[in-house]
């Protein structure tokens, strides 16, 4: 019955396995992200800026804006809150808590939520935010509490839990030590269930000291490649998006693997995917009656008796031999095993040996997990230190989950980088480099053409010169995927009409022209005929003769034997026309089978060359 039941799993489970669910070597992880905003709504928040720059609570609620459109987009199955305090009316579940507003309960964004939340947005939603829930009193222990009734609440599997603090004022309570100690309380509460507390602190006047209330309310950095809290507020929309962008999403390993350095010697170490490819979604199936999702289910049946077969029923053959080798599903797996999942450590080779043409897939990031093994960090971040110190790689053969067949991979170091807010740009790791088998390279013969003169190769190194430019890959967008997602916004929101998008991917051709100048028309002036027209190339018809309406013949030109072979040293045979090549055939008794250019330019340099 249990082999039934795991074969034939039921609806319920099927969405279960299908929330968060990713597994790689012994590891799995189950269960939905969970976001929680919590908004200081007190007049402070309400105070706009220098030169017509927003206020505090605008800003905030422009960030929760696009993390909402963005979690409906990348993971709608994650749950969002957004909770205020500080206000003047009161509203959470039975009322427990004074000046505490429940905007949005825990449950997943959708459209609706968009619209309630651009509602709040601007000098209209500051009005709006002051009538619905106006400032009053501040309790964030009693807010705290709130957000963990929430959390309590949720009856679903949770994987991640973290809340955002955004306010601009380091001491809540103005100096009341009661109400401190019970905001302290509460948040060690919270994160002794595993909520992550996070402060996103916003500019005020004569700064934001952390050090005086919320430097005890926040959680420590998960691991290394954090950095925890930032000591300078926030002051610019974009740098408190970073901030929340770099907070909201949980990190998760595709495979969890140990490293063997050797005997005995073990580092326990995940693999991340640093970028992932943009696609559009797949369309969904629905009962066109109910409007639900269509799910399909696979059964087999046996030919004969038309019975259901079960999982240990079914065989795999393979044909050898003119004879069909029968194999049980056991006997398959045992074919597929190398060995365990893992790293394993072969030896060290200088950077200059890794080449270019060794990237035969995308590269995977390797960071160390100090939960699985106590040491790994530390290890880890030596093993890292060296490499880098002495310029050089690891070579490992990978196994990343059972029943994949092995690989050699490099692993290349890389160290922290940060940018002037204290974000960081790269963490430190090791890049995977999975490296090729000798069936992966193979010789490919080029194809002959003409060689290009020196003059011509000296003036496009001129133009590729004038048009470097440093590469960003997030500096360009999809706009096929762009405009996708504005038409279903704009379907999901109402709007009038999707906004318009800017397709950053078309060449800039008036830039381009100011850069090269009269470089362009020098280098057709190498490479072309004169007279050559490329946007012209219909062939223009022949006239007819003065007498007899007859096409007129065109003369025979024959070219000197030096001039030819000069035309086959600089190898600009290609601009002699196919009768020409044929007449020069004839002419020094070049036989060929063909009548094609390319056919007749080779047949002549094997002959003049001899």
């Amino acid at each position: 019955m249990a082999e039934w039941n795991a074969y034939y799993r039921g609806e319920d489970e099927e969405e279960e396995q299908e929330e968060g669910e990713q597994s790689g070597g012994d590891y799995k992880i189950t269960g939905r992200d969970s976001l929680v905003f919590l908004v200081d709504a007190s007049k402070e928040m309400f105070i706009k800026g220098e030169d017509g720059e927003p206020s505090n609570f605008d800003m905030t609620m422009q960030v929760v804006r696009s993390v909402y459109t963005s979690k409906i987009i990348s993971s709608h199955r994650d749950l969002m809150a957004l909770v205020f305090y500080g206000t003047e009316q009161s509203k959470n579940p039975r009322n427990s808590f004074k000046h505490v507003y429940v905007y949005h309960d825990l449950d997943e964004p959708g459209a609706k939520r968009v619209q309630e939340v651009d509602s709040l947005r601007g000098g209209k939603g500051a009005q709006l935010a002051a009538d619905t829930m106006g400032s009053g009193e501040t309790s964030l222990g009693d807010a705290l509490w709130c957000c963990a009734n929430l959390y309590s609440d949720i009856k679903l599997r949770l994987s991640h839990k973290r809340l955002m603090i955004f306010t601009c004022r380091d001491e809540p309570h103005g100096g009341d030590s009661t109400k401190d100690r019970q905001a302290r309380t509460k948040a060690s509460d919270l994160k002794e269930t595993g909520v992550v507390i996070d402060l996103m602190h916003l500019k005020k006047p004569g700064g934001f000291d952390v050090s005086l209330f919320f430097c005890d309310i926040i959680s420590p950095p998960e691991d290394e490649s954090e950095l925890g809290l930032q000591l300078e507020a926030c002051d610019k929309l974009e740098d408190l998006r970073k901030r929340v962008r770099a907070k909201e999403q949980k990190k998760r390993a595709q495979a969890r693997l140990n490293l063997c350095l050797g005997e005995g010697i073990n580092v326990a170490v995940g693999i991340y995917s640093t970028a992932v490819s943009a696609r559009k979604p797949p369309p969904i199936r629905l009962y066109r009656e109910t409007n639900e999702p269509v799910r399909s289910k696979t059964r087999t049946f046996h030919t004969q008796t038309g019975s259901l077969l079960l999982p240990s029923e079914l065989k795999k053959a393979q044909m050898y031999g003119k004879k069909q080798i029968v194999m049980e599903k056991d006997e398959v797996d045992a074919i597929k095993k190398f060995e365990d999942p893992g790293l394993f450590l072969i030896g060290f080779k200088p950077m200059e040996k890794l080449k270019l043409h060794h990237h035969i897939r995308p590269a995977v990031f390797l960071y160390p997990e100090e939960e699985e093994v106590k040491g790994s960090a530390c290890l880890f971040s030596a093993l890292l230190m060296k490499c880098s110190e002495k310029n050089v790689f690891a070579v490992c053969r990978c196994v990343p989950r059972r029943n994949y067949s092995p690989r050699f991979v490099a692993l290349v170091p890389q160290r922290e980088q940060v940018d002037e807010g204290k974000l960081q740009i790269t963490p430190p790791g090791f890049n995977v480099i999975y490296l090729p088998y000798a069936d992966d390279v193979r010789t490919v013969d080029a194809p002959r053409c003409p060689t290009a003169s020196q003059m011509q190769v000296d003036k496009m190194k001129e133009i590729v010169s004038k048009l470097r430019f440093k590469y960003r890959s997030d500096a360009f967008e999809n706009p096929v995927i762009q405009q996708h997602y504005r038409n279903l916004e704009a379907l999901a929101l109402d709007m009038t009409a999707p906004e318009d998008i800017e397709d950053l991917i078309m060449p800039k051709v008036d830039q381009i022209d100011y850069r090269l100048g009269p470089l362009v028309q020098d280098f057709k002036d190498l490479v072309y005929p004169v007279g050559y027209n490329p946007e012209n190339k219909s062939a223009a018809k022949r006239k007819t003769a003065d007498t007899g309406g007859g096409a007129e013949k065109k003369p025979k030109v024959e070219l000197p034997e030096d001039e030819l072979r000069a035309h086959v040293q600089n190898g600009t045979l290609g601009k002699l026309t196919v009768p020409v090549l044929k007449d020069a055939c004839k002419q020094f008794g070049v036989r060929t089978t063909g009548t094609k250019k390319q056919e007749l330019i080779d047949a002549l340099i094997a002959r003049l060359a001899s």
